[in-house]
């Protein structure tokens, strides 16, 4: 037979401990929880907050370097530009005061290439 005893008020009362204790530690580990959480949500901030004045930095610098280097790009065209159109006029007045000369050397300088053509076609007519 099953008996069945009313509980006694000194199991309540463990009963009513064991539910104050388990209340307790919730409660506690939701305080660590959410101190935690804070302080991850403060050190996020910071580092957003130290971080953007690096970032700024570096954007500044890339864009600094950039504008050096089309600064460079155009002097050096500019310079190539100049080198070229003063080359040129060298060899027209060249050639406008030694036409002679200017043609010897222009057929000079087409049967010396024809030259390295023909033996650049023969040798590879042999391998």
């Amino acid at each position: 037979m099953v008996s069945t005893t009313l509980p006694t008020a000194s199991t309540n009362g463990l009963v009513d401990q064991a539910a104050q204790s388990a209340d307790q530690a919730i409660r506690s580990t939701q305080r660590a929880t959410n101190h935690a959480l804070d302080s991850l949500a403060s050190g996020v901030q910071n580092l957003r907050h130290d971080a953007a004045p690096v970032m700024n930095r570096a954007a500044e610098q890339a864009s600094t370097m950039a504008h050096r280097g089309l600064d460079a790009i155009r002097e050096t065209s500019h310079r190539v530009t100049e080198s070229v159109r003063h080359g040129s006029d060298s060899t027209v007045n060249y050639i406008k005061e030694e036409p002679v000369k200017a043609m010897l050397i222009a057929a000079g300088a087409g049967a010396a290439l024809m030259a390295l053509v023909y033996l650049l076609s023969r040798s590879r007519a042999h391998d």
